[in-house]
């Protein structure tokens, strides 16, 4: 058999037909494509967010707030030391998971015992696409095949029974810096794939839809214009190039779908919700003027065509990395005495936006965490009423509440059908922005830097709240809070919601926990022995309800450091795992390993403070967003300060310089000379230092 193997992702949608004819045309749907459907029974979790409409919900009920008290853990696998931050599917009795650089394997979904494996080998095929990235956040399924996307930008299709390989395609071209971390999604046939990469290079964001039996290319939506020298490949993007202005194009523009995609199977349209833009800063990009469409928007597209049908922008001329990749929940909804079919989603930006889906109006937009940058949306309009001083003109600071992390990251958030109630893993923090420096008329991209256009530092400062969150229940309907949970730092997973009266959550300390609800009270609580940050997911596979989660900590807010590093989940030894729960479950976890070593001193190190300098330039360009700000790591990479390769040169060579480990996903960085490769284990060991003074 193949060590290859592919998993599939989808999508969630609310609609009152019946499930069988929710198809496009009303087509009866391939076999087993019925539990995509929002009205689908639970028995299985076939997309990322169980159904089309992404909306995180179980209708199953056995596991109740009754009966939580029995919820055991019934089997869990040890898995290898690789990223592990992403939601499994489950169908007729098969768990599927990708971890890592796109690694799939299936499982027994009521033994645990393994049943195949795929490796796409993404690490050796990946050059410098490898320098971004966490690795998979999930697959996609349609009608017996999964569906995964790798780091160096392949669509890969895989038999769901034997883990063969059935297509392969490049969405991406094979030199730019575009990769993919995010799930696919499916829809009537189709499988569509965005892309990640604006912040380190000049890129142009666009979703690719391709048949799912063949691999075919149907169509390409680009989410920014490109040179208009070129002509504009539709009405769409002619319209959104009246709305920059310079010469973006040179610089990419933005506006990558590297998370968010939702199908409405009732009316035929993919959901898409686009990301920052290329590079940060406005001024750099655009001269400072006009709204740039489609960065940060939400765009609804003609699932056949992949035709522009509307647009909803949540920060028009964004320069803060406010993205609108978040997860979009669809559902039908009473608001003021009205049936109104709606899209919710809670972006980075700290506002919960209710849109019309078929016209792309703003119903409403409430703030779910501290604010500062806008003082309200304007529904006449739908633009934010934005704060003085917020654009770091000339220099001058902004101190910007939500920050980069946003108040809602990937992390899913859940959403009740049943009571209107969404349930969103919020997080409080903040940045600091300005571009002192830089010459906004002259910029230019400099290599390996991927926080571009502007200087930011993110709370890390002592600002009275920031780094911290809370589990959060959102009235929709009202716009107000149900409840509020304090949860552990600032980086807790994705949420499941059941039909249970249950909402399923891991945090950082490593628990998994239930939460009741109607009212927040933890009902439930299991010691994963490391922190937990994938979304859980709950099926029925031979007559019994099993609620899964993978265990492990790292991703994006690894790069902020002591913050995320305060529980001392370690990379080497750091357990990462299938843990699988079920009513009387018998199994147990074997006692904890020990988290991170103490820093040993590093008794030959004699400092060059000139190039302890030039290192901290160097490791800031090249190293921090995986082995963290100030050498401190979170789970995401090995923390260097304790690392015996560090201390020595020709070892630290081999691999920095000379790739030896790319196939574990650590980049080759070629470019370095020997002074900055000296200057890099000049500033690490001094940071090994100032940790021993603490």
């Amino acid at each position: 058999m193949s060590k290859r193997t592919r998993i599939l992702i989808g999508f969630v949608t609310f609609a009152t037909v019946p499930a069988m004819t929710l198809l496009a045309g009303g087509a009866s749907p391939p076999s087993g494509v019925s539990a995509l459907v929002d009205q689908s029974d639970g028995r299985n979790w076939a997309a990322f967010g169980r159904t089309f409409g992404e909306q995180h919900f179980s209708p199953l009920a056995d596991i109740n707030d009754k009966t939580i008290g029995r919820l055991h853990l019934a089997w869990y696998v040890d898995l290898p030391p690789e990223a592990s931050i992403s939601a499994p599917l489950a169908i007729d009795g098969v768990l599927y998971t990708a971890t890592g650089h796109s690694v799939v394997r299936a499982w027994d979904a009521g033994s645990g015992r393994r049943l195949w494996e795929f490796d796409p080998k993404a690490p050796e095929a990946s050059g410098m696409k490898l320098r971004q990235g966490w690795g998979s956040r999930g697959l996609a399924w349609w009608n017996g095949k999964l569906y995964v996307g790798t780091q160096d930008g392949r669509l890969i299709a895989i038999d769901a029974r034997t883990g063969r390989e059935i297509w392969s395609q490049l969405t991406v071209s094979k030199d730019d810096l575009r990769f993919i971390s995010g799930a696919p999604r499916v829809f009537d046939g189709k499988v569509i794939i965005g892309h990640g990469g604006a912040d380190a290079g000049d890129t142009r964001g666009y979703v690719t839809t391709y048949d799912a039996e063949t691999g075919k290319q149907l169509w390409r939506f680009y989410t920014v214009p490109g040179n208009p020298a070129d002509g504009f490949e539709n009405d769409a993007m002619e319209m959104a190039a009246k709305t920059w202005s310079g010469q973006w194009w040179k610089f990419g523009g933005g506006g990558t779908v590297w998370n968010a995609m939702t199908y409405d199977a009732r009316t035929d349209t993919v959901y898409i919700g686009t990301g920052n833009g290329s590079p940060w800063n406005h001024r750099v990009r655009s001269q400072g003027e006009g709204d740039n469409l489609f960065l940060c928007s939400i765009v609804a597209l003609d699932a056949k065509t992949g035709r522009y049908k509307w647009h909803y922008q949540i920060n028009p001329g964004e320069s803060w990395d406010y993205n609108a990749a978040m997860d979009m929940e669809l559902a039908d909804l009473d608001i003021s005495g009205q049936r109104r079919q709606v899209l919710m989603t809670a972006p980075k930006n700290g506002f919960f936006y209710v849109i019309d889906r078929i016209t792309g109006k703003l119903i409403s937009a409430e703030p779910i965490a501290k604010v500062s940058w806008a003082s309200k949306i304007d529904l006449a309009t739908g633009r934010p009423v934005e704060m003085p001083g917020i654009r770091y003109a000339d220099s001058q600071k902004s101190v910007m509440w939500p920050g980069t992390a946003g108040a809602h990251n990937w992390l899913p958030m859940s959403f009740d059908p049943r009571t209107g109630i969404a349930y969103i893993p919020k997080i409080e923090m903040a940045t600091i922005y300005d571009d002192k420096g830089i010459d906004t008329g002259k910029w230019r991209r400099p290599s390996g830097n991927f926080i571009d256009g502007a200087n930011h530092a993110d709370m890390i400062t002592p600002l009275p709240g920031a780094g911290t969150s809370a589990l959060l229940a959102w009235d929709v309907r009202r716009q107000k809070p149900l409840w509020s949970v304090p949860t552990p730092g600032f980086w807790n997973g994705g949420t499941m919601a059941t039909a249970g009266n249950l909402v399923f959550q891991g945090h950082a300390d490593g628990s998994f926990n239930a939460f009741a609800s109607d009212s927040g009270k933890k009902l439930w609580r299991f010691d994963a022995q490391v922190g937990v940050l994938a979304p859980p997911i709950t099926y029925r596979a031979r007559g019994r309800q099993y609620v899964t989660v993978l265990t492990g900590f790292g991703g994006a807010g690894a790069i902020l450091g002591e913050i995320a590093n305060r529980y001392g989940w370690d990379y080497r030894s750091q357990k990462r795992r299938i843990l699988t729960f079920a009513l009387d479950g018998k199994a147990s976890l074997p006692p904890a390993s020990p988290t991170a070593a103490p820093v040993e001193p590093d008794t030959d190190f004699a400092p060059d403070a000139a190039l302890v300098a030039e290192g901290q330039a160097v490791y800031g360009a090249r190293c921090t967003y995986c082995h963290g700000v100030f050498a401190v790591a979170a789970g995401l990479a090995p923390d260097l300060r304790r690392s015996p390769i560090v201390r020595d040169k020709d070892a630290f060579a081999a691999i920095v310089h000379g790739g030896a480990l790319v196939p574990n996903g650590m980049p080759q960085f070629a470019e370095l000379s020997d002074r900055e490769l000296e200057s890099i284990r000049q500033y690490v060991r001094s940071e090994n230092r100032k940790s021993l003074r603490k």
